[in-house]
């Protein structure tokens, strides 16, 4: 529910626009409102789930996601929208990190907490993608307010399931203290680093404006560094860093997350304003990404155990890179499954495929009384990364789109094509950098077929 989150706006997001009477910038901060505090506030949800327990943080976290759906689906304005987006990526910061935690400090054999990682990573990676799908049929049936309203039941279900089922691990660590510095300090910093990436499309890249906000952020975000090493309880352990695993899957994770949020967001477009299918049909057709998502996700969970996650996190982005450039030859006038499906399947096949290898990489070795802290700095990453990322690469294909409408001579259908391909192109050089990052940075783990037990218990140890 909470990756599904991500995306199952982007196939609503043209109803939105013209129900609530949205900008360009405004569409894109329904998405940005809940990435940017959703990554921004993990490493507080993370550090709150292993001072005050995980089921007590699962629960909070849970109420708060619920709750806020249901005043966003209310909503009569565009603001009234964002903000309710703003406070369901909190209560998501908060739950997510605990839902890793639970699996990790459950599964303490390290051959079942794989089966258990490739289960989760499977729902993650499946998530993103089925989002866009669910997004269509729920748009097209009962309109945008559908998207929004649908996890209000689920969370009121899981809610009572909860706290009927799940137990509270006894307290077996030091008293810890939140960092509420440090989180303002991120958060604040990485929301003016996006807001001037955002506004770029009013104020040009070398002006006042937006290089001010960068050199303002950067300051900010250096404030954070400062407080974390003088903190006597930090927000994240610099130290942590030290573990080449976990720095590099936490690397990889900020790239994905650009990565998969800006090819969905891409997509989702393309199909509605080029080709101009309703939100249904593009959704049915995002079916075919989606169902390679999942499969990718569970062939790559039982292949990290033989293979280790380095081979993975080196193949699957390599796979990534083709579909991208694959993608970035669409046009305007093409059909849809050989030009646009087959390529979208190749690299959501890559991409999912790094989801799991990148999870147990981050997570394996680390100390359970860290077991938050690993978790919410995971998916931080990929989710700081998915805020920045869309930011960005929505800012690279407008720059282009509104270039080319500038000179004349193209339709929109043209322009907005070329623009979504610049993008593509710029996710392929993102997909190169990830498998450069887990060749040079990860370690290798030694595997031995048909042993995947003493695999595992090598990807453990390491």
């Amino acid at each position: 529910m909470v990756v599904l989150d991500i995306s199952i706006v982007n196939v609503a997001l043209p109803s939105m626009r013209s129900s609530l009477g949205l900008t360009a910038a405004g569409q894109q901060w329904i998405v940005n409102a809940y990435t940017l505090v959703f990554g921004g506030c993990l490493l507080f949800g993370g550090r709150a789930a292993d001072i005050y327990g995980l089921r007590r943080a699962f629960t909070v976290g849970l109420a708060l996601f619920t709750a806020s759906s249901l005043v966003g689906g209310l909503a009569q304005s565009g603001g009234m929208l964002v903000a309710a987006r703003a406070v369901q990526g909190l209560g998501a910061a908060v739950l997510a990190p605990a839902t890793l935690s639970l699996i990790t400090t459950t599964y303490r054999e390290p051959a079942a907490r794989t089966r258990a990682l490739t289960a989760w990573g499977a729902t993650a990676a499946t998530g993103g993608a089925f989002g866009a799908v669910a997004g269509g049929l729920l748009t097209n049936a009962f309109g945008w307010r559908a998207v929004m309203f649908v996890n209000v039941p689920i969370g009121a279900a899981l809610l009572v399931a909860s706290l009927a089922t799940l137990e509270e691990l006894a307290a077996d660590r030091p008293r810890r203290t939140l960092d509420l510095p440090g989180t303002v300090t991120v958060t604040g910093g990485l929301a003016l680093f996006i807001y001037a990436i955002v506004t770029t499309d009013t104020h040009a890249w070398g002006s006042l404006h937006t290089l001010g906000l960068i050199a303002l952020s950067l300051v900010i975000l250096a404030a954070f560094v400062v407080i974390e090493l003088r903190s006597p309880d930090p927000t994240v352990p610099l130290g942590i860093f030290r573990n080449l695993a976990l720095a590099g899957a936490n690397a990889i994770a900020l790239l994905l997350g650009g990565l998969i949020a800006a090819q969905i967001f891409f997509m989702s477009l393309y199909l509605q304003q080029v080709l101009d299918y309703s939100p249904l049909h593009a959704g049915f057709v995002l079916l075919i990404p989606t169902a390679g998502a999942f499969a990718a996700s569970i062939v790559s969970g039982k292949l990290t155990g033989r293979l280790g996650p380095r081979t993975i996190l080196i193949g699957g982005p390599l796979l990534g890179a083709i579909g991208s450039l694959w993608l970035s030859q669409l046009d305007a006038s093409g059909g849809v499954f050989l030009p646009f499906a087959l390529p979208a399947l190749v690299t959501v096949l890559g991409c999912a495929s790094c989801f799991v290898p990148m999870t147990v990489s981050a997570t394996a070795g680390v100390d359970i009384r860290d077991a938050g802290l690993a978790s919410g700095l995971i998916n931080s990453s990929r989710q700081i990364g998915s805020a920045v990322g869309l930011a960005a690469l929505v800012t690279v294909a407008t720059s282009h789109t509104t270039s080319l409408l500038h000179e004349g001579g193209h339709s929109v259908g043209s322009a907005l094509t070329s623009g979504y391909d610049r993008g593509f192109l710029v996710t392929a050089v993102m997909a190169l950098a990830m498998a450069l990052v887990a060749a040079l940075v990860l370690p290798r783990i030694p595997t031995r077929k048909k042993q995947p037990a003493e695999q595992a218990v090598a990807l453990e140890s390491s």
